[in-house]
């Protein structure tokens, strides 16, 4: 056991410095680094020793990462942090596994993406957080998310790191080869400037004129709400000063305004004095308003979180209901075992009814794709309202509950890089920030402070044309999600033939020789 305290020593710090890629810190290189630090960890280990190095890893890393959950509380900040460190425990074990195998680094890249494909899924759905390609935004790898989404740069962001690592072994030992070494760097480095070649997006067939209001809350927090209908009056107070700029002739007038995700904590379906606030305020700027809002759901125990349509003339139109609403946050799983053991869990008092239909919805003269917060992580989510005809995708958000965390940053990473995966413009409407206008290519045009109110008057392109990614979809997650899972299948079938004739090793065995 001592003989491994160094190797998990390494292991812990590789994790900590790999957190540090993401936002707010934004070193991306430290992921390629962190990628190359797992590779030799694990390089040559049992399953149970790639295992542990892996877990050793991705626990630190998630507990940096995720650090803004202790505004829940640190046990939920541990408890989610142990789930997906197992995820990387696995991957730790695949890890010393294809090791044993020629040209592993590339396998070691293709597990990596199986990794994020499970843990994209499971368990209750999936939580994406800490994807490789979430932390390289805005890297030189960032453009090949426009040809295969962030899978692809996962695993290029990968196969740059297992490369390293391949080069650091060449230049070890007595079997020493600086010219291979030599060429493992060069393999890293078109890696890395391989999306420099990729076209991305800028320009559309015509333009959008909006205004992004961001009311802000009366404090950050777990009661970020306030008295009832306070949010929804800072929203509605923005839009009526937005509407004497634009009659004063300070601001131009906007083709659309949209809202942020729980601007009106009240059913304006139900509560006639939401109903008629908001009417208010989109009637004052005369425009059609996408207003967030949380409705009444089939039944008493359930609510809705939506993003509806509401037109100065007609009222509330067309609406997205959210599809992915979040585990222990916006609907509690277990509810009964659950609340009695973890009594916080009773906060969530109902359980918010997921959407069956994507965010495509007619605003004004756009076809927007909207998402609500958590949403913008999961791939298949933001590809299904560009795939039916969103020519510019809005993410409506609250994260009023983690403001001045670091949880706003990452996510607004994220966005930048749907942007630059489906060649459209991203419009970020948050309650107390961040809000923001991401251009096609990516870079952000401007953003707002946090718990700041604000309104953003911006012009934005509308695209019809759909990238490679777009056209692609999924297919490059599974085959290189296959890819990973079969290299280690071929290290499980050749252990199997060694056993029968009486060879070694054996998966579980050390190793005395690998393969370089």
């Amino acid at each position: 056991m001592r003989a491994g305290l160094p190797r998990t020593g390494l292991a812990v710090l590789a994790g900590l410095l790999f957190a540090a890629a993401f936002p707010p810190y934004d070193v991306w290189p430290l992921s390629v680094a962190a990628v190359a630090a797992l590779s030799l960890l694990t390089r040559g280990r049992t399953l149970r020793q790639g295992a542990w190095t892996g877990f050793a890893f991705g626990l630190p890393f998630f507990l940096g990462l995720l650090s803004w959950l202790r505004v829940v509380g640190w046990d939920a900040t541990v408890g989610l942090s142990v789930i997906e460190a197992l995820f990387i425990a696995a991957l730790g074990a695949g890890l010393a596994a294809v090791s044993r195998l020629r040209s592993w680094p590339l396998w070691s890249a293709c597990l990596w993406v199986t990794q994020e494909w499970a843990r994209d899924r499971l368990p209750l759905g999936g939580f994406p957080w800490g994807r490789l390609a979430f932390a390289n935004t805005a890297s030189p790898f960032t453009p090949l998310a426009a040809l295969g989404g962030a899978p692809l740069v996962t695993f290029a962001v990968a196969l740059s790191g297992t490369l390293l690592a391949w080069a650091v072994l060449r230049l070890r030992g007595p079997r020493r080869a600086p010219r291979a070494a030599a060429l493992a760097c060069l393999g890293a480095v078109a890696a890395l400037l391989a999306g420099l070649l990729v076209p991305v997006a800028t320009k559309g067939d015509s333009e959008l004129k909006v205004a992004l209001v961001q009311g802000n809350v009366p404090h950050p927090g777990m009661d970020f709400l306030g008295r009832p209908m306070q949010v929804l009056d800072n929203h509605a107070t923005e839009t009526e000063k937005l509407a004497a700029d634009i009659a004063a002739g300070r601001a131009p007038k906007p083709d659309v305004v949209i809202w942020p995700e729980n601007a009106s904590d009240l059913d304006p379906f139900s509560d006639p004095a939401a109903y008629v606030r908001i009417d208010q305020a989109v009637k004052a700027v005369g425009v059609p308003t996408l207003v967030g809002a949380l409705v009444d759901g089939p039944d008493a125990q359930h609510v809705q979180n939506e993003g509806i349509v509401w037109s100065p003339t007609t009222g509330p139109g067309a609406s997205y209901t959210k599809q992915h609403p979040v585990p222990f946050g916006e609907y509690v799983p277990f509810r009964s075992e659950l609340s009695k053991v973890i009594t916080r869990l009773q906060r969530v008092a109902r359980d918010f009814y997921p959407g069956d239909h994507n965010g495509v919805m007619q605003l004004g003269p756009a076809r927007i794709g909207d998402v609500i917060c958590f949403e913008v992580a999961y791939d298949e989510i933001v590809r299904d309202t560009v795939d039916d005809g969103g020519r510019v995708l809005v993410v409506q958000t609250n994260n009023a509950t983690y403001n001045r965390t670091g949880q706003t940053q990452q996510q607004l990473a994220m966005s930048r890089l749907r942007a630059v995966e489906h060649g459209r413009a991203v419009l970020i409407a948050a309650t107390s920030g961040i809000s923001a206008v991401i251009a096609p290519d990516g870079s952000v045009v401007t953003q707002t402070k946090e718990l700041t109110p604000a309104v953003i008057n911006a012009t934005v392109p509308l695209r019809g044309e759909r990238t490679v990614a777009d056209r692609v979809g999924a297919g490059p997650e599974w085959a290189l999600a296959l890819a990973g899972l079969l290299a280690c299948g071929a290290v499980g079938a050749g252990a199997v033939r060694r056993r029968r004739s009486g060879g070694t090793p054996a998966p579980s065995e050390p190793l005395n020789q690998v393969v370089p």
